[in-house]
């Protein structure tokens, strides 16, 4: 592999006629497309974040593309507690910390690094998901696409070959940051607040404080306006009768596409997502979503994230740690906490024990004719393994490559008994 020289470049802004200033990310995440992405990171700076990924610290480099050169960026890498699962030298559930030990991590590319108004195809964040956990290598793609093609705004997603100092590290997940620009492009009107991971209500039905929402806020943190979201909380936590509920769930959400995304979240069994309530230290709360608070028509709108885990536990309960046992509106242990596995000091709630997710599980019939839509149409075997046959065939060489270099690295074997066993999981979750 032709090594990379680690030279001084130009300022991203001084070339107005780069292609990365004149296109859209339309062209980053082509569907048809594979493209390479180089980063370098001066050695001082990469044995510093190789020290202790999981303290997820900023470190200057440059990112090149396709003949253009960004300099300076900031890199980093990230994830939550499972992706460093196995990938650093000190890991643990609640505390991941250590020296990096597998090729792959999940890694974060700031373009706006010094210049707030910097911006790549539009993008002012790219994030490299390193599907360390997923042998096929497709469950974030298939999940984001489902979602999107059920008309669920979700991130946009694509394979991305990724090259760090002139070496090839892998093939990762290419997954839309979900900021101002998400919004842009998913909403006629994007001038709304887009919320990370808070509910309106706590998990013991009180509206949710304003400054843990003021704290969630990912766009518009300087207006620090949470009235919605707050009005949202506290009609849902002043109102016990079920008709004046779903009464309160028509007001803010869009009934249709909140009930769209619950069919599809449980479908692909996106089980370490919102309907996933963890407990511990006496409180319970669920993580991996985002909402977008819409100025037009005042309603609430769940994103999905964080889909790595999705899939797994269609058939059996291959991930213990996010495992939901309960089946749609289902409640377990009279509300109160319980282990479902034999991790036993990992508790969870039933979903439908918060206020918010049982009144969405009293639309029956509503869900029932969305679930079959989606089953016969966009879950359909033959539109899900025509979409699985394109992309697997578009990184098959990149799969190989990966495995030729890295001994931490799927083999083609390997990664194709993964796509198979995810088909067969993606058949038996048509029949259910």
């Amino acid at each position: 592999m032709t090594q990379i020289p680690l030279v001084q470049v130009d300022n991203q802004t001084q070339n107005p006629d780069a292609q990365y200033l004149n296109l859209d990310s339309d062209y980053l995440f082509n569907q048809d497309s594979l493209y390479t992405y180089e980063l370098i990171i001066p050695g001082s700076n990469l044995a510093l974040i190789n020290s202790d990924p999981a303290a997820e610290q900023y470190v200057e480099g440059i990112l090149v593309f396709q003949g253009d050169t960004l300099s300076p960026v900031g890199i980093r890498y990230k994830g939550s507690i499972g992706a460093f699962a196995g990938c650093v030298s000190n890991f643990s559930l609640g505390n991941p910390s250590g020296h990096k030990t597998c090729t792959k991590l999940s890694m974060k590319v700031k373009i706006n690094w010094e210049e707030e108004d910097a911006k790549f195809y539009g993008l002012r964040k790219l994030q490299f998901h390193a599907m360390n956990l997923d042998n096929s290598l497709l469950r974030d793609r298939l999940g984001y696409w489902l979602f999107r093609e059920m008309d669920i705004p979700a991130p946009r997603c694509v394979h991305a070959r990724l090259i760090i100092n002139g070496e090839y590290n892998g093939i990762f997940a290419l997954v839309e940051n979900i900021d101002g620009r998400f919004a842009k492009h998913n909403y006629s009107n994007s001038d709304g607040n887009i919320y990370k991971e808070v509910w309106p209500i706590t998990d013991a039905g009180e509206p949710t404080p304003t400054g843990f929402l003021i704290n969630g806020l990912k766009t518009n943190e300087e207006l620090q306006n949470t009235v919605l979201m707050e009005a949202f909380g506290e009609a849902l936590a002043t109102e016990e009768d079920e008709s004046a509920l779903q009464s309160i769930v028509e007001t803010y959400n869009d009934l249709e596409e909140i009930l769209t995304y619950s069919v599809i979240d449980r479908v692909i069994r996106h089980d370490d997502g919102p309907f996933h309530w963890y407990c511990g230290g006496g409180d319970c709360g669920n993580h991996n979503y985002y909402w977008y608070e819409d100025p037009t028509d005042q309603k609430l709108r769940l994103i999905p994230w964080d889909l790595d885990n999705a899939f797994d536990n269609i058939i059996s309960a291959n991930n213990a740690v996010v495992h939901i046992p309960d089946d749609w509106g289902e409640i377990s242990n009279d509300c109160e906490p319980f282990a479902s596995s034999f991790w036993t000091f990992i508790e969870q709630r039933s979903a439908a024990c918060d206020k918010l997710t049982h009144t969405w599980t009293l639309y029956d019939d509503e869900y029932a004719q969305i679930k079959e839509e989606f089953l016969a149409t966009v879950f359909s075997q033959d539109n899900v393994n025509q979409q699985i046959e394109d992309w697997t065939d578009q990184i098959e060489a990149a799969v190989q490559q990966a495995s030729d270099l890295h001994n931490d690295a799927p083999t083609v074997g390997q990664w194709k008994a993964s796509v198979e066993t995810l088909q067969e999981q993606l058949s038996f979750a048509r029949t259910q």
